[in-house]
C-alpha cells in the first residue's frame, strides 16, 4: 500500500495555567483564527473550536502522519507565545485530555464546542473536564487530574 489513510477524530480539551482566565473575550476569536493558522501550516485540520476565559474544546482531524502529543504541544507553544507577544500575561496548563470521536458524533461533539459560553452557566471547567474523563471510560487519579 503506497498510501497511509485515516479517521482520527479527536476532541482536545487544555486549560489556561491555573486554569486563570486568561483568554480575554475581545481577544477569543482572535486567538482561535491564530490557532487555526498554526493547525493549517503543520497540517492538521481543525474541525471546531471554541472555548471560555480559561480553557479550549479543538475538535482535530489529525493525519496519519501526526502524533496526537506534538500537534498539541505545537498548538499550545505557538499560541501561547503569540498571546504573550500581544502584551498579555499568559500560559497554558501542563498537560491536555483528548477523546476520541466517532464520525457519526462529529456534529453532537461541534455543537458542544459551540456552546461553551452556555454550558458553563451551569457547571466549572473542572466540573466539565471531570465528566468528559468519566465519560470517556479514561481512568485517572482525581488528586493528579489538575496538578
Amino acid at each position: 500500500m503506497g498510501h497511509s489513510y485515516a479517521s482520527n477524530f479527536i476532541h482536545c480539551v487544555f486549560s489556561t495555567k491555573d486554569r486563570a482566565n486568561l483568554i480575554p473575550e475581545q481577544r477569543s476569536e482572535q486567538l482561535y483564527a491564530y490557532i487555526l493558522g498554526i493547525a493549517k501550516n503543520i497540517g492538521i485540520g481543525v474541525l471546531c473550536i471554541g472555548g471560555t476565559a480559561n480553557h479550549l474544546h479543538i475538535l482535530l482531524a489529525l493525519p496519519a502522519n501526526r502524533t496526537l502529543s506534538d500537534a498539541v504541544r505545537d498548538l499550545k507553544a505557538n499560541s501561547s507565545r503569540w498571546m504573550s507577544e500581544a502584551g498579555l500575561r499568559f500560559a497554558w496548563q501542563h498537560g491536555f485530555g483528548a477523546f476520541s470521536v466517532s464520525p457519526s458524533q462529529l456534529p453532537v461533539v461541534k455543537n458542544y464546542i459551540h456552546g461553551q459560553a452556555e454550558h458553563h452557566k451551569k457547571r466549572n471547567f473542572e466540573e466539565e473536564f471531570l465528566a468528559l474523563l468519566r465519560k470517556s471510560g479514561v481512568e485517572f487519579d482525581p488528586t493528579y487530574v489538575f496538578g
